[in-house]
């Protein structure tokens, strides 16, 4: 499968923006989701995950309640709505797919990767 993320950009604290990552493949359905982020020198982090029905979702506790993960399997995208943006959330912006029905926090565990969408939230 192929994930193409989209939507990142230059946005004051405070504001929002809504990435969405599109998928190829015709069992788009069938993976779990996950979003991660990094920054330059440092390791890939967690953001979000989805189940393949949308049933069961998870945060990191840094973007917990206020990013919400959601998918339309009919369109093959995954989006993530993130409110209350903090320039600590600037980073790029990764989605991702497992084979897997059980959502994870590992990058490791993920078998597809998009090429990352840059977000900049300002001061």
């Amino acid at each position: 499968v192929q994930l193409q993320a989209s939507g990142g950009g230059l946005v004051q604290a405070g504001g929002s923006l809504r990435l969405s990552c599109a998928a190829s493949g015709r069992t788009f359905s069938s993976y779990t989701m996950g979003w991660f982020r990094q920054v330059l020198g440092k390791e890939r982090e967690f953001v979000s995950a989805i189940t393949w029905s949308g049933g069961s979702t998870s945060y990191s506790d840094s973007v917990k309640g206020r990013f919400t993960i959601s998918r339309d399997n009919a369109k093959n995208t995954v989006y993530l709505q993130m409110n209350s943006l903090k320039p600590e959330d600037t980073a790029v912006y990764y989605c991702a797919a497992r084979t897997s029905t059980v959502v994870a926090w590992r990058p490791d565990r993920y078998d597809y990767w998009g090429q990352g969408t840059q977000v900049t939230v300002s001061s």
